[in-house]
């Protein structure tokens, strides 16, 4: 297992680099939506695929199953942590003055968010098929603690992403989230993603599906990047850093504050049900 997923890493790190290829090797290339960003996106759940059927690694642990049971509010919260966030740091962003509201349209916002559900959630299928359906179910098989569970993950998870945050990525998309040029955004971007993978790993820990991170990843796409992408919101400038609602140091702190939060009610619940469990075992003995 531990081959496979050397093997994993280093392909999926590097099929962004074949895309980057193929878009110079091809004239006209439309920036964004280019063919070498979709070998980039659809890349590592293919690899993941011939892993599962050629190379030993199974089916089994993909956590496709809904498993409803007990979860319907880690589906529910799943679905509302992007939103509360975003929620909250607009509040802020209005309190301090720190964000225009003048492009604010709740109607038009509210259609770019339902037309845009599908699409991504066919997209984030592809991602967590492969970021919580598979790299973190191994290494949960690698009995791996917490803080390297979520390091690993979300350091492999980030570095996938640098051949977007270097070259696919518009200029216009990153100084629209951050001022600043594409190597920091790139290392921004990559410590972002391993603090919002805190509350990732722990809601798939909890329920073990995929489903529920579908659903939050969907609703971050739909929801949260067209604010600022489409200029519905429009930061005050030299504030970007601390109200990004993708990535500024307040929104990540409050990710990471959730995950934590998350990591803590789990850690209850295992304990309720090894007590139980571990008094039975005294008493049958």
């Amino acid at each position: 297992m531990k081959g496979n997923m050397i093997a994993f890493t280093i392909v999926v790190l590097l099929c962004g680099w074949l895309g980057v290829w193929v878009d110079k090797s091809l004239p006209e290339q439309p920036q964004g939506d280019s063919l070498g960003m979709g070998i980039w996106l659809i890349s590592p759940l293919f690899v993941t695929i011939l892993l599962r059927a050629f190379a030993g690694d199974g089916w089994r642990d993909m956590g496709l199953s809904l498993n409803l049971k007990g979860n319907v509010k880690w589906y529910i919260t799943a679905l509302l942590i992007y939103p509360v966030i975003t929620s909250i740091i607009v509040l802020v962003g209005y309190v301090f003055n720190w964000i225009d509201f003048s492009n604010f349209d709740m109607s038009t916002i509210v259609s770019v968010f339902v037309s845009g559900l599908l699409i991504q959630f066919i997209k984030n299928f592809f991602e967590e098929s492969v970021w919580r359906g598979y790299l973190t179910s191994k290494l949960i098989q690698l009995k791996l603690n917490d803080l390297w569970l979520y390091v690993s993950v979300g350091g492999v998870w980030g570095a996938w992403h640098i051949p977007y945050f270097l070259v696919f990525l518009t200029e216009n998309d990153i100084t629209s989230v951050l001022p600043v040029n594409r190597w920091v955004f790139m290392l921004v971007g990559i410590v972002t993603i391993i603090f919002w993978n805190v509350m990732y790993t722990e809601i798939y820990l909890m329920t073990k599906s995929i489903w529920p991170l579908v659903l939050m990843h969907m609703t971050e796409d739909a929801l949260v990047n067209p604010l600022i992408l489409e200029g519905y919101l429009n930061i005050a400038q030299g504030k970007e850093i601390l109200i990004s609602p993708t990535a500024g140091i307040i929104t990540t702190f409050l990710y990471l504050l959730v995950g934590l939060m998350l990591r803590t009610k789990r850690k209850r619940q295992e304990s309720r049900r090894i007590g139980p469990a571990t008094h039975l075992s005294l008493g049958s003995a």
